[in-house]
């Protein structure tokens, strides 16, 4: 018809409109739709088939306002594209979509994801995204394990943690000990007390990022009178102009600096800052405190623990029946051979640990076992071995460029001087087994050689330079049983330090001498030119090789005839 009016299609109940009708009659849709879904509509259940009605099969004629509420396929089209293979809002792959989304839903507001997964699933995805490390990092110092020595009760540093008086510090401690964790506890008090804390790791942080941040405490300070926590992680990977931009702020306290490093803070951090900071030493973590930390990652996985001498033993807390068809069980011998592994570093035994659960659950072997009631039953068992595979080495602590380095050859050097053979060859062994430069060690045996043996076993320097040679020749693992033989040829040897000390006393001569050093004498000066002879270079020198009976001559300087460098001087 000419003039008539063009009409649209509403997105929502998919009726055609004219054009000035689509906005009130949207309004309507919107409303009844939103009845719908408020408590006491109808059943989930019927939504499928309500939403199946195609728009055609309305009678023509019939008016919006007299349809039921429940009848009005009010179903978007857009978000249901896709859903039943490509078929319409009615046909059936629409109530199989919907059902999946109901079925979605169901395990968040019943709390139980065991009606939406197969066994297993709920202990799986416990395991899944994060790691067990990150995921049971604690976050009050009432949950924090270990380092009862910096950390403990009426100590220092917990009371100003408590009284929310942080200084500036530097955590040293060896990977795993507690630094990031302690940065995150403090993290934690700080904003429930109004404090700004701020993390930036040194790895990827660059020295803008860092002035940025500092601008930033600048007006929060000027502004708000709001203080500012600065944690580095990995301070030490600063280098020293980067570390000099905290100098002023950390003095005129701007920002508290929180630094933890694994690397000895007196080589790796410059020493203004390093007035500025109390340095907390973090050591490694005992066996105790292992345990004690495995034990809360099982109990929160709901993971249970056998005894040593119980084949069934509910130590944890909880029960793993309700998120796996079979429970899960760990030997309490695994959780300690765990403990001792991992050396002191709780993030390699919680992602030991966490390796060992998800092989298991992934094989899906159950094993029988015998439970305290007589009966048997079925159930997935986390051994020894299954620990020690999931670690995969009993994870030797060294750095060939860290502290550890430095500690180990001191250990080699002492234990050679102090003739124990055994403990020679055992800190050899942990330096070379922690992928030391054999090289490396060879050299220093060249200079144990002349300075703890010297003369009392000429033939040591020798041995030491035949090791580095051979060393050279055939290199890692070969070369082990060569340093091995020097080492042990060292610690059964003879020790004089004659030569060591005598040098060290002509060292201090020359250090403590006041004024100009005293001139070659004459006589043992060279004369290679008729000038020199004639100014009397080497004029009454003794050829000593001329002369049959010893010869009196003198070859210090007139200002220190008569010194003996080899007698113990007074200090």
């Amino acid at each position: 018809m000419e003039g008539a009016e063009e009409e649209v299609q509403c997105p929502v109940c998919l009726r055609e409109l004219p054009g000035a009708d689509i906005n009130s009659h949207l309004d309507r849709c919107l409303q009844a739709g939103d009845a719908e879904a408020e408590p006491g509509s109808s059943p989930p259940s019927k939504r499928p088939r309500l939403a199946a009605a195609p728009p055609g099969t309305q009678a023509q004629g019939e008016p919006e306002e007299a349809r039921p509420a429940a009848a009005s396929p009010r179903v978007f089209s857009l978000f249901h594209k896709g859903r039943g293979g490509g078929q319409s809002p009615g046909a059936a792959g629409g109530r199989s979509g919907a059902g999946r989304e109901e079925a979605a839903v169901k395990p968040e507001k019943g709390g139980s994801a065991t009606a939406a997964a197969g066994g297993g699933a709920s202990l799986a995805q416990k395991l899944e995204g994060q790691p067990l490390a990150e995921r049971l990092r604690p976050d009050t110092l009432g949950d924090y394990v270990g380092q009862e020595r910096v950390l403990g009760a009426q100590t220092l540093l917990r009371s100003l943690l408590e009284s929310h008086e942080i200084p500036s510090l530097i955590l040293w401690g060896p990977p795993g000990c507690g630094k990031t964790t302690l940065a995150h506890i403090i993290a934690n008090s700080s904003k429930k007390n109004g404090t700004r804390f701020v993390t930036l790791s040194a790895t990827s942080a660059k020295t803008n990022d860092v002035r940025d941040v500092i601008s930033q405490a600048q007006n929060e300070k000027r502004l708000f009178k709001r203080k500012t926590i600065l944690f580095i992680d990995e301070i030490h990977r600063f280098n020293k102009s980067q570390q000099d931009t905290f100098l002023p702020h950390v003095e005129c306290g701007t920002v508290t600096l929180i630094g933890a490093t694994t690397e000895n803070p007196s080589f790796q951090v410059n020493a203004a800052l390093l007035s500025r900071c109390r340095v907390i030493v973090l050591e490694k973590l005992s066996v105790e405190a292992m345990e004690a930390i495995l034990m809360r990652a099982v109990r929160s996985l709901g993971v249970q623990v056998l005894g040593q001498g119980d084949q069934h033993g509910s130590s944890a807390t909880g029960s793993s029946s309700e998120s796996s068809e079979f429970p899960v069980y760990i030997e309490e011998k695994a959780l300690n051979t765990l403990a001792y592994l991992c050396d002191g570093d709780a993030r390699t035994g919680l992602n030991g640990l966490q390796l060992a659960v998800q092989a298991r659950l992934a094989a899906g072997k159950t094993t029988p076992l015998n439970t305290t009631k007589g009966g048997s039953a079925d159930g997935i068992l986390i051994t020894e071995e299954h620990v020690k595979e999931g670690l995969q080495r009993s994870h030797i602590l060294y750095d060939r460029a860290g502290e550890e380095h430095y500690n180990c050859i001191s250990a080699l050097h002492k234990s050679m001087r102090g003739s124990d053979e055994n403990a020679s060859l055992y800190w050899l062994a942990r330096m070379l087994e922690g992928g030391e430069d054999p090289l490396y060690v060879a050299r220093r045996l060249v200079r144990f050689a002349s300075e703890d043996i010297g003369l009392a076993d000429p033939l040591a320097l020798t041995q030491a330079v035949a090791a580095y040679q051979g060393c050279h020749f055939i290199g890692m693992p070969e070369c082990e049983v060569i340093l091995a033989q020097c080492v042990v040829y060292f610690a059964r040897a003879p020790k004089s330090i004659e030569v060591y000390r005598a040098y060290s006393n002509v060292k201090e001569c020359l250090r403590m001498h006041t004024g100009p050093l005293p001139p070659v004498p004459l006589h043992l000066r060279n004369a290679p030119t008729r000038l020199m002879k004639n100014l009397g270079y080497g004029k009454g020198y003794k050829y000593n090789p001329m002369y049959k009976e010893p010869v009196e001559q003198d070859y210090l300087p007139e200002e220190l005839k008569g010194t003996d460098f080899f007698k113990e001087r007074k200090t």
